[in-house]
């Protein structure tokens, strides 16, 4: 079981990060992990760290039932065999079993201390091995700029980050294995394109500040019905009239207007999503179902993975459906995001047909 966490310790973790460690070690000794018998724990803790800190949390649970684990070491360039529990947090930059990187400054020029980044582990169970890589991507600083172009800057700025990702897992330093990719990309609707569409038949009116003559407000109303506002735009508010829209059918409508992951569709797979968009929720905690009006909707937590990937999970299917991807806590607060996961078996010999795969299994 692997769970990869995004903002670990919360976004106040200068006062939240001391809650952390006692999270940690309750959900390690908790009743439902007991037949976990192994783990590991990665924490990009060390926040006073602004070079390097990326609020990154991988965890990885190893069920009694699988014999023969083993986990690499990129330093040695070796596997080792994974025994007992054990936790890492602070600088992870010594820790020779992952490798992190958080993104350079200029990607993302206008957020002064960006945490985004990704930590990668590689593993080998039996004779599969894979690369599983927490990621979480920049997001929209701004709805008016998001709306101005499409695809918007943000998307480009997503894309050249995912792309250094995918080309430094895959460089010549290590053999390549199959890959998981999961996190939080941020990935966002095609703006322009979501706009024009829900309000087609409106009418705009432009706001600019007094000052600067800077557009500061957008507000969609309808032609007809007394000029009915059906949406308004700000730099931090996406307040649409009508939030069934992104729930009906799980959104699905909508997903025509994601498409940031279509550049890499040569690289990266993705099972068919039949879950609503997983930000941004509200954080009232008798409101499960309901959307923040800070964003446009859009399915920005997902797991992808090579095409390599994708044929040892769906090789593994028979009959019965046993790949599921959904997401948890539909009608229950689970923060400003949905958690989504990936749920899978591989069967036995799935990966021999992978080169050279099957040697982690004879190292010490």
């Amino acid at each position: 079981m692997a769970l990869h966490c995004q903002e670990f310790g919360g976004k106040n973790y200068e006062a939240s990060m001391s809650h952390v460690d006692k999270f940690v070690k309750e959900l390690l000794s908790s009743d439902a992990m007991k037949d976990y018998n192994r783990a590991r724990v990665y924490l990009d803790e060390n926040y006073k760290s602004q070079e390097h800190f990326t609020a990154l949390g991988s965890f990885y649970f190893l069920h009694e039932s699988l014999k023969n684990i083993y986990q690499f070491d990129f330093k040695a360039k070796k596997y080792k065999k994974v025994t007992g529990k054990e936790i890492y947090s602070d600088t992870l930059e010594s820790t020779p079993m992952l490798e992190k990187e958080k993104f350079p400054q200029d990607y993302f020029p206008e957020c002064k201390w960006s945490r985004k980044g990704f930590i990668r582990t590689r593993w080998c169970i039996t004779d599969c091995a894979f690369d599983l890589v927490n990621i979480h991507l920049f997001h929209d600083a701004s709805n008016l700029i998001a709306w101005e172009t499409s695809p918007s800057v943000y998307s480009g700025i997503r894309h050249k980050a995912l792309g250094y990702v995918l080309d430094r897992i895959i460089d010549q330093r290590f053999e390549k294995v199959s890959y998981f990719v999961f996190g939080d990309f941020n990935f966002r609707l095609d703006a322009k394109a979501v706009v024009e569409t829900l309000c087609a038949k409106a009418t705009m009116q432009t706001i600019r500040a007094a000052d600067t003559n800077e557009v500061v407000k957008l507000i969609f109303r309808e032609s007809d019905n007394d000029r009915k506002v059906m949406l308004q735009l700000e730099k931090k508010l996406f307040d649409y009239f009508n939030q069934d829209v992104f729930r009906d059918n799980n959104g699905t409508a909508l997903l025509e207007f994601d498409r940031e992951l279509s550049v890499f569709k040569d690289r990266l797979y993705e099972l068919d999503i039949s879950f609503p968009p997983s930000y941004p929720y509200s954080e009232d905690s008798s409101q499960g179902k309901q959307y923040m009006n800070t964003r446009c909707p859009a399915w920005c937590d997902r797991i992808l993975m090579s095409h390599s990937a994708k044929e040892l999970i769906l090789k593994s299917e028979n009959d019965e459906k046993i790949v599921i991807y959904d997401h948890i806590g539909p009608n229950v607060c689970m923060g400003d995001h949905k958690p989504v996961f990936l749920s899978f078996r591989i069967a036995a010999g799935a990966g021999k047909p992978i080169a050279n795969v099957h040697k982690c299994c004879v190292v010490q």
